[in-house]
């Protein structure tokens, strides 16, 4: 129908041309824009068409930013055409987290520095395409490495991590990528640089007062005792008793509350020694009973095994 439509000079054939204008029109703008890369060819965007989920949408293009002020301008030229914006770390998501139809930028080519390491506060500073095992080698010397560990720890990124709020086998011990992230440099989709720690400095214009405004609601409507809780906005995290942690609050966010450009996260000291311990039940309900009885005895982790 398409072509024949086509032949005809009719709608289709028409509005097919008009998005072929508007994204040459774009990825010019994109190019004239950014030092870094801009590839609009048919193999970079299939190359990110997927993670590892079995979701697959096809991007309009990829631009791979070189420093905060790329990203700025490639938001800039994205916000004035219209166009959706997805940051991507390592592709690693499982639910089709680091895909979509818009523009992709690839913070894994130029966004790799750990930029310092201080042994002494046990603190990294680091870009959101580091992965994660170059992280771990990197302060391992030091007896120091970072908690999460999710099983794709060779190639995810810290940035794909605190999108995610990733954790790993040993979370309890170490807790999520949340429980890990100090302070956030963050560009927002409006052009703002943000500084993200504890406190309301840095903070949005409006997000005080939707805290202040909501303060009952959101003391009782989310779960409590839940440490591997990972899914949704954690605006809880802003409560004062809770510290007015914007960074905590920042990470799960997916990508939708702005592009990460630098982190500091916490380090902790890698066990000189480890043990495993197997434990046998009579079926795996009453192993799960008894893994609550496990935690006292500060395990690095504990995990279930069937038949």
């Amino acid at each position: 129908m398409a072509e024949y439509t086509e032949r005809q000079g009719g709608t289709p054939a028409k509005a097919s041309a008009a998005t072929a204008d508007r994204t040459t029109e774009l990825a010019r703008d994109l190019a004239g824009a950014v030092r870094g890369d801009v590839d609009f060819s048919a193999a970079a965007r299939a190359l990110v068409t997927m993670d590892a989920s079995n979701y697959r949408r096809v991007p309009v293009g990829v631009v791979a930013p070189r420093d905060a002020d790329d990203i700025a301008a490639a938001l800039d030229i994205c916000r004035g055409h219209g166009v959706p914006v997805v940051p991507r770390g390592g592709g690693t998501s499982i639910a089709g987290n680091a895909t979509g139809v818009g523009v992709v930028l690839d913070l894994t080519r130029y966004f790799r520095s750990i930029v310092s390491v201080d042994t002494g506060a046990r603190t990294a500073v680091v870009q959101p395409g580091v992965v994660l095992d170059r992280l771990r080698d990197h302060v391992a010397p030091h007896g120091l490495t970072f908690g999460p560990d999710p099983s794709t720890h060779s190639r995810c990124t810290i940035g794909g991590m605190i999108g995610n709020n990733s954790c790993g086998s040993h979370s309890v011990a170490w807790g999520t990528t949340a429980d890990n992230v100090r302070e956030l440099s963050v560009t927002t989709y409006d052009g703002a640089a943000l500084r993200l720690g504890q406190g309301w400095d840095g903070a949005p214009a409006g997000l005080r007062s939707l805290v202040d405004g909501n303060l009952a609601l959101l003391r009782t409507g989310y779960p409590t005792g839940l440490p591997r809780r990972i899914s949704g906005y954690a605006i809880d995290a802003l409560l004062p008793e809770n510290g007015t942690d914007l960074a905590r609050a920042f990470c799960g966010s997916e990508g939708t509350l702005g592009v990460v450009t630098e982190a500091v996260v916490t380090l902790v000291d890698s066990p000189p020694a480890r043990a495993l311990a197997v434990l046998g039940y009579p079926d795996e309900s009453a192993a799960a009973e008894a893994a609550a009885g496990l935690l006292p005895y500060h395990p690095l982790t504990v995990e279930g095994m069937a038949d």
